[in-house]
Parts: structure tokens; C-alpha cells; sequence
């Protein structure tokens, strides 16, 4: 089902270049296809054409905008296997939930095309004293301008979808850089944008590797980078210069279960299971770290252990397969190694740690010191960690503890306990009755803390890439002026 080359586009057109990029099947580790990558010259000609599409792009009216996105969400759904087959090989991604993201990626650009006609600004009310009589004011968005942006590899059509519909919606041109193991997903969006009216030069989608990508974090005629990945972010930021920056850069995200889940532990371990394993752990908002109640800590985790042994691992392209590869077998050997350290000075692994490849079994371990990497740092993989708390301000102070301040989450039938959790907890999202991992596509989603600034979610992402322009206008004949 895949094509066995894949052209970049470059001011919206298809190139083929010399140049090619190998695209691994995660499960099998074949090549699976092969993609162009532009050559320096190209970067500069995709950047010198967003920064000339910027007026056609803010004249490109709101309901023209809709119907590109409109145009997506057709094309798209009418691709949806074709979508979830190329997510599954180029990420290992279990088909399932494959087919869930590509669901995502309509969900994004329907919620997109939705905004793009409802940019609004307001009337001010300016005449707070005898000096102001007679001055109204008023805002309006307007698009910021040409934009890049960095993408990772583990979500890589929603998490795309996240920058490129709201930039087609703000009226901003764009050159976005994927994730180099994970292009294609972005080249068949490629594809469907091509087929629209965007102005020339609107858009271009650029394989590259890191050497090669400094342009789109350097170059002055960028109003706005958005980079989604690792702690990287935060050097690239250094690297920006005058434009505005959001990042999104990970997570340790943990999970509070109080006292009063006892007789909900069936249906709060299926959330956490869910929560620690699906994609492989390989999610920002992963479950890293359980604290559990130490009345119910015991029957939780015989649950958990009992649930996690049971998980299906193996060829992604299985339906019923629930745990695929890591991305590659460098990723699960950290992770192994991490495992392994925090055992040599205490831990218990409960279950998992196995690994064959870049595949390794579902892991839950207790025990473990939290300065150690396994519990401080970002694991993006199969395990999750599990201590007992006594006190609710315990367990509030163990969530905080971590650099990290993606999404947390608390299960718990006590309104002051949740609404604790949201005033205390340092995170961008606190997700009551749920674990870190859920999110709708609608929501502002970002982090505090090492996990980035900014917020992500349509809307959200529509203002980041517009301007809020002010007009004063003073009622005419008014015969005083104000000074």
C-alpha cells in the first residue's frame, strides 16, 4: 500500500530530488520506502516562498481558508487506510490505534476549518474618563506571517495536524520539517494540500535531518517556530532569535488513585494500563509514576501486574496486537539500562523488562528512588512506576517534584482532593477521573516547567500565530482632543 518513493513539496509543488531518505518498517526493520530531501538551495527556495505568500495568505479570505480544510478532511477521510497503514509501518504504531490518530487528524483539521470562519476581535470600551469622550476602540486578529515548524516521530499526523491546520486557518504560510523516521504521514498531507487553492508559496514540506533543518529555527523571516520533541527545544529557542517560540518538550507524567477508588480499582487500572502502554509508553503524556492510596496500593497493584502480563505484544499490523516496537532498538536499550539501574539499588520489577530488538514487554516496577533516571527523567517507553503515599499533600509533593509539568491526573471521588489537584499541582492539564494521557483536540494542551511554553489545541494555536492589532478611532467633530 505504500509508494516506494515519496517527492518533498516545496512551495507547494512535488520534487523529486537525488537525494533520497530511507523509511524503516519499525517491526520488520526493511526499508519500506524512500523520500526526496531537499538540498540547501531548496530550503532557501521553500523559506524566500513562504515569506512571499505572507500577503496572499492574509487576503486569502476565512472562507476560502474553510474550504481547504474542508477539502482535507474529504480527502483524508477517503484516504483513512491508506493513512493508518503508513502510520503503522513508518512508526510501528499498533493498526488499531492507528486508525485512531488518522481519525485525529480529521477531528483537527474539521476543528480547524470550524475556527477559520470565527476569528474574531472586540469593541473596547475606551471612554473611562472625561478624557477619553468620544474614543471608541477595536481588535482584530491578523496572520503573523511566515512559520516553521519541527515535528516529532511518534505522533505523526495529529501532532502535525496540530500545526498545520491552525496555520492554514490563521492565514499564515508554512514550511514544516517531520520527524526523519516518520515522513510520510507529513508527504501525504503534502499530497491532499496540493490538490487545493492556497496562494503559491503557501506551504512546503521538507525531510531533513537535524544538520540540515537549522534555517527553519534561524532564519529571520520565520515569525514563529513551533517545535514539538525533546529538551533540544530549549537550545533552539536560544537559537531563535526575535520570533515568537512554543515548545512542547515531554513529560513524566504521574497519577494520583486516593482512597476513595477502592471500589472502582477494575476500571481505574484499564485507564492506567492504557495510559502506561498505549503507542508503547511513547506519548508525552504517557503514565510514568502511580501513587496510590496505601489502603488500596496492594489490590491495585496485583490488578496492575495481572493486567500488564496480559498485554499482546508483537507485529503492529495485527489487530490484535497492543504493544508494538520503540521506535528503534537504541531507545529500548536505554530504557532497559535505566530499568536496570534503578534495580541495582532497590527496585523491584514487578513484570516486563524483556526485550528482543526494539521491542520490550510491559514493565511496571516499584521502588524505585525518585533521583534516579528511571523516575526523574522522560522514559517514553513501556513501564510505569508505582509507590504507596499516606497523606494527599504527600503525594501532591511527589507529582511536583518532577522538572516536568506536562499533564497529571487524579482519580478520586473527593471534590476537594480534585480541586486541590488543580489549584497544586504544577502542570499545564490536571485530568480528574482519567489518566495525564487523554486529550481532545479542541483543548489548550502545553506544559510548565522543562515541558515548554505556549499551548497547542486549534484555538489556542490560531492566536499564537496571529497578531492582536488595535484601531483607535475618535468620534470626527470632537473638538477637544485628548493629548
Amino acid at each position: 500500500m505504500l509508494d516506494a518513493h515519496y517527492p518533498c513539496y516545496i512551495a507547494n509543488k512535488a520534487v523529486t530530488t537525488k537525494t533520497r531518505m530511507s523509511v524503516i518498517d519499525k517491526y520488520s526493520g526493511e526499508v519500506a520506502s524512500e523520500v526526496s530531501v531537499p538540498s540547501d538551495a531548496q530550503v532557501e527556495k521553500a523559506i524566500a516562498s513562504a515569506a512571499a505568500a505572507a500577503p496572499a495568505m492574509r487576503n486569502f479570505k476565512p472562507f476560502q481558508r474553510q474550504a481547504v480544510l474542508e477539502h482535507c478532511v474529504r480527502r483524508f477521510t477517503e484516504r483513512r487506510d491508506e493513512l493508518a497503514y503508513a502510520l503503522c509501518v513508518e512508526a510501528g504504531k499498533p493498526i488499531k490505534d492507528s486508525v485512531g490518530e488518522v481519525t485525529r487528524l480529521i477531528e483537527t483539521f474539521k476543528i480547524a476549518a470550524e475556527e477559520a470562519v470565527r476569528i474574531n476581535g472586540e469593541t473596547l470600551n475606551l471612554e473611562i474618563s472625561a478624557r477619553t469622550a468620544g474614543y471608541h476602540g477595536f481588535t482584530r486578529r491578523v496572520p503573523l506571517g511566515p512559520v516553521s515548524f519541527i515535528t516529532p516521530f511518534n505522533f505523526p499526523l495529529n501532532l502535525v495536524a496540530h500545526k498545520v491546520a491552525p496555520a492554514i486557518a490563521a492565514g499564515c504560510p508554512f514550511v514544516l520539517k517531520p520527524a526523519e523516521r516518520t515522513p510520510l504521514g507529513s508527504l501525504i498531507i503534502g499530497q491532499v494540500l496540493a490538490e487545493t487553492d492556497l496562494p503559491k508559496g503557501a506551504f512546503s514540506v521538507l525531510p531533513l535531518d537535524g544538520a540540515h533543518a537549522g534555517p527553519l529555527v534561524t532564519d529571520d523571516r520565520f515569525r514563529l517556530l513551533s517545535f514539538t520533541g525533546s529538551l533540544l527545544g530549549w537550545d533552539l529557542r536560544a537559537r531563535a532569535g526575535k520570533k515568537k517560540v512554543t515548545l512542547e518538550l515531554g513529560g513524566n507524567a504521574a497519577c494520583i488513585v486516593d482512597h476513595t477508588q477502592a471500589g472502582q480499582l477494575g476500571a481505574v487500572v484499564d485507564r492506567l494500563i492504557f495510559g502506561a502502554f498505549y503507542q508503547s509508553g511513547q506519548s508525552c503524556i504517557s503514565v510514568q509514576r502511580i501513587y496510590a492510596h496505601e489502603s488500596i496500593y496492594d489490590e491495585l497493584r496485583k490488578r496492575l501486574v495481572n493486567a500488564a502480563k496480559k498485554l499482546k505484544t508483537g507485529d503492529p499490523k495485527k489487530k490484535d496486537t497492543f504493544l508494538g516496537p520503540m521506535v528503534d532498538e537504541a531507545a529500548a536499550k536505554r530504557l532497559e539500562g535505566w530499568i536496570a539501574d534503578a534495580r541495582k539499588h532497590g527496585a523491584k520489577v514487578l513484570c516486563g523488562v524483556n526485550r528482543k530488538g526494539n521491542m520490550l514487554d510491559a514493565t511496571v516496577v516499584e521502588g524505585v528512588n525518585p533521583d534516579l533516571d528511571l523516575s526523574r527523567r522522560e522514559a517514553f517507553g513501556p513501564v510505569v512506576l508505582l509507590a504507596p503515599y499516606r497523606h494527599f499533600d504527600d503525594a501532591v509533593a511527589a507529582v511536583n517534584a518532577s522538572d516536568f509539568g506536562l499533564q497529571a491526573g487524579i482519580f478520586t471521588q473527593d471534590l476537594d482532593h480534585a480541586m486541590r489537584a488543580w489549584t497544586e499541582l504544577e502542570q499545564g492539564g490536571v485530568i480528574v477521573n482519567d489518566v495525564p494521557s487523554f486529550r481532545v483536540d479542541s483543548m489548550p494542551y502545553g506544559g510548565v516547567k522543562s515541558s515548554g511554553i505556549g499551548r497547542e489545541g486549534v484555538r489556542y494555536a490560531i492566536d499564537d500565530m496571529s497578531d492582536l492589532r488595535l484601531m483607535v478611532m475618535r468620534e470626527s467633530g470632537w473638538a477637544s482632543p485628548a493629548g
